[in-house]
């Protein structure tokens, strides 16, 4: 099996702190600047799982870049150089401390809330009579706190206001640019032949404070996606949905008794389900690209890193 870039811990001319999130080890360089390394660790109900997924931070990284770039007329981001498969560098922003999530069908966690009897969501109502993976009559928006530690929890559009998180100004002109690259990424993976179910997006202000638009969009990690061929049948008959996302990820948890609840034990994930579910990333990648996926060199894959990454700062700094 290939090797996995499990984490980073280095070192930089003018790096002034690292941070190591869920899956991300993010180096903050001079003023302007982080560098965000692309792990291969996988989370799941806000845990990281014990072993890495080779090529999955390769396959996120990558499809964050092209994403970023199909949707800079829309919004500007953060992306300023991918100068390895790991590695995105970016403006550095102060981050608006919600995630927007928009949901275009019922299905993961807004399914989980829907079976158990619930009919609101986030202050936003969904319609009764609705089956898992049936589209709402429109996209509904679901935010969620963006905590630094724990868990992320659901709030609505009025407590984010009332909260003082951001102005109601500025909440609209996230819900808009939220709407608005959803339905640029719903029709590029329609044009794969696939359906973007659900997504997040994170914004961020630049130092002149302008909203950016950061971190990973239309990933398997931030994204859900089913296969259109076969939807409508599978729907009608009460299949589930041939997915593209980690949601398998989860349901295996699941049915090793895992949700990231107190006293539950993290399961052990077997080799072979290993590659398994790296061999699912790489699919996602071909699938909505249409490329060939080029898996980089694992071999000593933190001097790879880190060599590429120093290259850029002498030649930027």
């Amino acid at each position: 099996m290939a090797e996995a870039l499990k984490e980073t811990n280095f070192h930089f001319p003018h790096q002034t702190k690292m941070y190591r999130g869920k899956v991300r080890d993010v180096y903050h360089i001079g003023d302007h600047y982080l560098v965000m390394v692309a792990s291969d660790r996988i989370s799941a109900f806000d845990h990281v799982l014990p072993k890495g997924i080779p090529f999955k931070g390769q396959v996120l990284n990558q499809l964050a870049a092209r994403f970023l770039d199909a949707t800079s007329d829309i919004v500007p981001n953060w992306l300023v150089a991918v100068p390895d498969p790991n590695v995105t560098i970016g403006v550095k922003c102060e981050p608006i401390k919600i995630e927007m999530v928009i949901r275009g069908y019922l299905s993961g966690h807004a399914w989980r809330e829907y079976r158990s009897g619930k009919r609101m969501i986030c202050g936003v109502p969904m319609p009764d009579g609705m089956k898992e993976s049936d589209a709402f009559p429109e996209p509904i928006i679901t935010p969620a706190t963006k905590a630094d530690e724990g868990h992320d929890e659901d709030i609505s559009r009025e407590d984010i206001i009332k909260k003082g998180i951001v102005d109601e100004s500025m909440y609209l002109k996230l819900e808009d640019y939220t709407r608005r690259i959803y339905r640029r990424g719903c029709k590029i993976a329609a044009e794969r032949g696939l359906i973007l179910v659900d997504t997040k997006y994170e914004f961020g202000l630049d130092s002149d404070g302008n909203i950016l638009l950061i971190d990973e969009i239309h990933t398997p990690d931030s994204s859900r996606y089913f296969y259109a061929d076969g939807y409508e049948e599978r729907q009608a008959r009460g299949e589930s949905q041939k997915q593209l996302s980690k949601e398998f990820v989860r349901q295996w948890l699941i049915e090793n008794e895992f949700q990231g609840l107190d006293g539950q034990t993290m399961p052990e994930m077997p080799n072979d389900f290993v590659q398994t579910v790296s061999e699912r990333y790489i699919e996602l990648y071909e699938k909505i690209t249409g490329d060939k996926f080029y898996e980089a060199d694992t071999d000593r894959i933190n001097t790879r890193v880190e060599s590429n990454i120093m290259s850029w700062i002498q030649d930027n700094m």
